[in-house]
């Protein structure tokens, strides 16, 4: 899609297309609020800026757009299917084994049930061996620390697809 096709987009069109980044309707909102883009970059741009500043409750509600990584078989699923998305991501994915699967699994639940959200994190050319040990990590933190974490996470997100977009 060019930047001229997403200017174009009707209303409904637009709004599934930016729910397709990023599920909060707040931060939909405003990217609907500032169409037309002048460039790929104002069309970044906002939608960082657009991010600043929501409540608490449009950032879950963002989270909550992401499937819930907890039980095994969609964990296998998830990252059976990511090894057709790009080649960096293939060799990363190749490796993920049984154990590691199932540690994420059980720490991606714990993680859910101290935080109150699921785990946040960019995936795009990271191992799972990778993710567990940021998962690992990142169990440590307060509340408030890893929101701010899963907060950032989310808009590396929505960056990555608003730029495959175009």
């Amino acid at each position: 899609m060019k930047l001229s096709d997403l200017n174009a987009l009707g209303e409904q069109e637009a709004t599934e297309l930016f729910f397709q980044c990023c599920a909060s309707d707040a931060w939909v909102s405003r990217m609907l609020e500032t169409l037309p883009y002048a460039s790929n970059e104002m069309l970044l741009d906002t939608a960082c800026s657009s991010w600043l500043g929501l409540s608490e409750q449009d950032y879950l509600q963002a989270f909550d757009g992401h499937p819930r990584i907890g039980d095994v078989q969609s964990l296998k699923e998830k990252y059976k299917n990511t090894q057709h998305l790009a080649s960096h991501e293939q060799a990363g994915v190749k490796g993920a084994g049984e154990e590691i699967i199932l540690e994420l699994a059980d720490l991606n639940t714990r993680y859910e049930n101290k935080f109150g959200f699921i785990f946040i994190v960019c995936a795009s050319g990271k191992s799972a061996a990778q993710m567990l040990a940021l998962l690992k990590s990142r169990l440590n933190n307060n509340r408030n620390d890893e929101l701010v974490n899963a907060i950032e996470e989310q808009k590396k997100i929505f960056c990555l697809r608003l730029e495959k977009m175009l």
